[in-house]
């Protein structure tokens, strides 16, 4: 026979009533069949017996009652457990839910408030964005209306240094009344004549070509003692090669080469009180180093440049350059011949005397800004002799070159 074990309650009682029933059906068959076989006597200990077991049955069954009523108590309070621990559950679940709608309502209320507080805050900045990009705008608009005040302030005065009038063009610069109008096609010449006088006055003589023919350029000299004859030399082949007419204008001094340039000028123009001064470039041989093969070459080769400058020169006079020479020392024993204004246009070293210069291209004030040290066009500087005199050493020359300038003092020096 299998044995198991049953662990149910229910199923337990259920079972011993099945075993009892069994039991009492078995004794009750097992009588009738030894009723019938067996005698009365027999019969009665078989009704005691069925008697006894009956009350055993009864009693077992009463037991079993017992038990399971037992079981169904224990069935009762189990179920009362379990719908006492459901009832539990689901209040904890209502707790639970009830605390997370309440967490969820807190933290919706926060939400809204947080968002109500992030939208004053953002409608406080973009109040105070407008507001500052208010008063930038403002601050912007003032510092431009200061800024065009100081612009047109200083436009004003930008303005001011510059004079109404315009320069003067004329094809005849020479008044009736001896006024001389220049234009700003002007070329100043002061200083010696260096190769960097050359570039500077031939560089502006092709430019005002090049920009307009017609109307005279001015090449003006305050004060030039003359210098190198092949940069001389230079400015009057720029000078003669120029479709517009090149004048000069001697206001001061013009010596040597520079008295050369003015005479053999289409036109040349000087005060009264101007001086010019002619001489045989033989005098520039002061200051040199050289042998007698050598100082005989290149007195030569001077000769040479003095007859091609002398004689053009000497024809605008009419006169022969041996003539030129003996009037320079007839006129001065150095054969430093100079002349005034008045008297040089008599001689023909200059064409038209002038009372008055009238510079039109000077149209911004020259006090405007601050003075600043203007380089020398010969690109030379003032130095100190050998027992600190001042001097002036001239750059070296190339080669065939020679100085043709006016330095009684020996101011001029070659190294």
């Amino acid at each position: 026979m299998t044995s198991f074990i049953v662990t149910h309650p229910i199923l337990t009682i259920l079972f011993l009533s099945c075993i009892s029933s069994n039991i009492y059906a078995q004794k009750e068959e097992a009588f009738e069949i030894t009723a019938k076989a067996e005698p009365l006597t027999e019969i009665n200990e078989y009704k005691k017996e069925a008697s006894i077991l009956a009350a055993d049955n009864a009693l077992y069954e009463e037991q079993l009652k017992k038990e399971l009523s037992e079981l169904s108590s224990r069935v009762r309070k189990l179920k009362l457990e379990k719908e006492a621990i459901s009832e539990e559950l689901a209040l904890k679940e209502i707790q639970i839910k009830k605390s997370n709608q309440e967490d969820e309502l807190t933290f919706a209320n926060e939400l809204k408030e947080l968002t109500r507080l992030s939208s004053i805050a953002k409608a406080k900045a973009d109040k105070a964005l407008h507001e500052l990009k208010l008063n930038q705008t403002e601050w912007n608009m003032q510092t431009a209306k200061l800024e065009a005040e100081i612009k047109a302030l200083e436009t004003e005065k930008k303005r001011d240094a510059y004079a109404n009038a315009k320069p003067i063009y004329l094809a005849n610069p020479l008044q009736d009344d001896g006024t001389l109008i220049i234009s700003d096609r002007r070329i100043e010449m002061n200083g010696p004549l260096t190769y960097d006088t050359a570039d500077y006055i031939t560089a502006r003589i092709n430019y005002f070509n090049n920009k307009e023919n017609n109307n005279p350029i001015f090449i003006v000299i305050d004060a030039s003692p003359g210098g190198s004859v092949m940069a001389g030399y230079r400015i009057l082949k720029a000078m003669e090669g120029s479709q517009a007419p090149v004048y000069v204008v001697v206001k001061s001094f013009a010596a040597s080469m520079a008295a050369s340039i003015c005479t053999l000028a289409e036109r040349s123009f000087a005060y009264p009180n101007a001086i010019i001064l002619h001489h045989q470039i033989s005098t520039t041989i002061t200051y040199t180093n050289l042998n007698l093969t050598e100082q005989k070459e290149f007195y030569e080769e001077s000769q040479e440049w003095w007859r091609r400058l002398a004689k053009p020169i000497s024809a605008k006079m009419g006169i022969n350059t041996d003539e030129f020479i003996e009037q320079m020392y007839t006129n001065a024993s150095s054969g430093d011949w100079m002349e005034f204004g008045e008297e040089a246009k008599e001689l023909k070293w200059v064409d038209h005397i002038v009372t008055r210069i009238q510079e039109t291209s000077l149209l911004k004030n020259p006090d405007a800004a601050p003075p600043t040290k203007k380089k020398p066009l010969h690109g030379l500087s003032e130095s100190a002799g050998e027992n600190g005199e001042p001097c002036m050493f001239l750059p070296r020359l190339i080669a065939k070159d020679c100085y043709f300038l006016y330095n009684k003092d020996s101011y001029y020096r070659m190294k």
